[in-house]
């Protein structure tokens, strides 16, 4: 027989602990946010169906980033242990300047349009958590406005290679102006991926007011409410667009581009130049032979050519090639702190991530851009002290193991 009895209160008072009341609810929301899910989860229940699937969605049948988010779910982790590992440092030197963690906010296309605080948000969190950002070309707020708010922040402008040419060296300019200290080309935009989901929605830049987007906005009023109350939607790099993403991308980028085109832009930035979306081993020796400091393994998120290599998958081939020439980041299908702790296990010097801070910005602005930022470095952090590392250049291939293809 089990003896009872009654509880005392005495026992039972040490057990009612409540939360503290979270008054305000965009902290009330992010406070419940574990994950970069969990936020990907409250931006889409926060923003229209179309600004989400833009942020979230891929090209054609998505298989891209769907195989580069397979892969960082099936690799293993092979942990060292009876390792110190009290202190972890996260800290890494990109570009010859201090990065207080491995990985940078990625350039992202029309920021204001996932949160009215937009680029700015990005930059200030960028700023206080001591890593680059890289605006993009195709940013909603300008390169001078940008810099305006995160000074100290480090800057990277992000450039695609326009069919006016002059335009783009106005960018250059500017940019180098301002304070920015890298420029960073991407490459893999010859012509638009076919993003269906954007096709599906009617998807226009600024959105457009329509039957659906009306009935949308019924489900979704603060959102509508920031984005016509605040500085009309426009362009930070050209005047105007009424169209859909596509179209402006084929409007505007030059689909002649090639490696010669390095020299150009060489002859008119002085500083240090990444080139992004290398997709092959071969690429990678030809922009590094071309003189490029840095470059970036990336199919552009997949939402460019479906069905194009998975980064992490060609890291190592990369890193044997030229490793010793450059540095490398990678990119595309990062949602985990573990994730950037593989890519950096295999080679990369840094991961770029995009989608998990704009989750973060749509689900609560600035404070969830830092949410973000708070949840990739402490899962970095955590993941590296159970492998037994005890600083980021202490990760070796011999911690990760790749499936077979």
């Amino acid at each position: 027989m089990t003896d009872r009895q009654l509880p005392r209160w005495s026992e039972l008072k040490p057990l009612l602990r409540t939360k503290p009341v979270q008054v305000n609810p965009t902290e009330r929301r992010l406070s419940r946010a574990l994950t970069i899910a969990d936020l990907r989860s409250i931006a889409r229940r926060r923003t229209p169906r179309s600004v989400f699937d833009y942020t979230d969605g891929a090209a054609e049948a998505e298989i891209s980033l769907r195989r580069a988010r397979s892969l960082f779910a099936r690799l293993e982790f092979r942990p060292s242990v009876l390792r110190n590992v009290a202190d972890v440092d996260t800290s890494t030197t990109l570009l010859g300047a201090p990065s207080a963690l491995p990985f940078c906010f990625a350039p992202t296309g029309f920021t204001r349009m996932m949160h009215h605080e937009g680029e700015r948000a990005v930059a200030r969190v960028a700023e206080r958590t001591g890593i680059p950002y890289a605006l993009s070309t195709m940013g909603t707020t300008s390169i001078e406005d940008v810099a305006a708010a995160a000074p100290e922040a480090r800057k990277w402008f992000q450039l695609y290679v326009w069919n006016d040419r002059a335009a783009g060296e106005d960018l250059v300019k500017r940019s180098g102006a301002a304070g920015y200290e890298a420029l960073m080309l991407t490459v893999d935009v010859p012509k638009a991926g076919a993003r269906l989901r954007d096709a599906r929605n009617g998807f226009t830049i600024p959105p457009s007011l329509t039957l659906k987007t009306v009935l949308d906005a019924a489900t979704h009023p603060a959102w509508w409410a920031n984005l016509l109350t605040t500085k009309p939607l426009t362009f930070a790099t050209l005047s105007s667009w009424d169209g859909t993403v596509a179209e402006l991308l084929d409007q505007l980028f030059d689909p002649t581009m090639t490696i010669d085109d390095l020299a150009w832009l060489r002859s008119i930035w002085s500083g240090p130049l990444i080139v992004k979306g290398i997709q092959t081993v071969e690429d990678a020796r030809r922009v590094v032979d071309a003189g490029a400091d840095a470059i970036v393994l990336s199919n552009h998120g997949g939402r460019q050519l479906d069905r194009a290599p998975v980064p992490l998958r060609l890291l190592p081939e990369v890193v044997a090639a030229v490793g010793g020439d450059t540095e490398i980041y990678v990119d595309t299908g990062i949602t985990n702190g573990g994730d950037i702790v593989a890519a950096l296990a295999l080679g990369a010097d840094a991961c770029l991530v995009g989608r998990a801070y704009l989750y973060g910005l749509m689900a609560g602005g600035e404070r969830g851009v830092a949410r973000a930022a708070e949840i990739l470095s402490t899962e970095l952090r955590r993941t590296m002290q159970l492998l037994g590392v005890r600083s980021v250049a202490e990760l070796t291939p011999e911690h990760v193991r790749l499936p077979s293809a």
